[in-house]
């Protein structure tokens, strides 16, 4: 289990983000010292059309772009809306209020402190992941999605 100890953000947006935008402020925040884990959250956008007509067929979304963090790559598979981020403590929230301000410049955003992912295993990272799942996935897991998430690693 995680310990509930660690300061959690939302770091909220007046509208959903365009791919560009995730990736300038990703880089900022992923850099900054004190960030243990991220987590983007928005409107999932498949890679296949789930239903209708055309299901099963590609999903041209302009939305589902790859971008770039640090030196790795990852596909966006949200439309983001909403970051989730925890803390090791609040020493970085400037940073991060700076980071915000940098990439945010034309639109207003909320950065609201408490308690937004789950510190203990749900039935969903049991049934995805067992019983033995990383402790720094848990809270993440998404029952709908056939991949797991997306862990960067060494960009500090």
């Amino acid at each position: 289990m995680t310990d509930a100890i660690y300061p959690q953000i939302r770091i909220v947006p007046e509208r959903l983000l365009n791919p560009d935008r995730v990736e300038k402020l990703m880089n900022l925040i992923a850099t900054t010292e004190g960030v243990r884990r991220i987590l983007l959250n928005g409107q999932r956008l498949p890679a296949t059309v789930p239903y209708g007509p055309a299901r099963g067929m590609e999903n041209p979304h302009p939305m589902r772009k790859t971008i770039k963090v640090g030196d790795q790559e990852l596909e966006l598979q949200v439309h983001v809306g909403t970051i989730l981020l925890e803390l090791e403590n609040r020493d970085p929230l400037p940073a991060i209020r700076a980071a915000c301000d940098e990439v945010f410049a034309e639109l207003s955003y909320s950065i609201k402190e408490g308690r937004f992912m789950k510190s203990e295993p749900s039935l969903a990272d049991y049934a995805k992941y067992g019983p033995d799942a990383d402790k720094d996935i848990i809270g993440m897991a998404d029952p709908k999605s056939k991949s797991g998430p997306v862990i960067l690693q060494g960009l500090k």
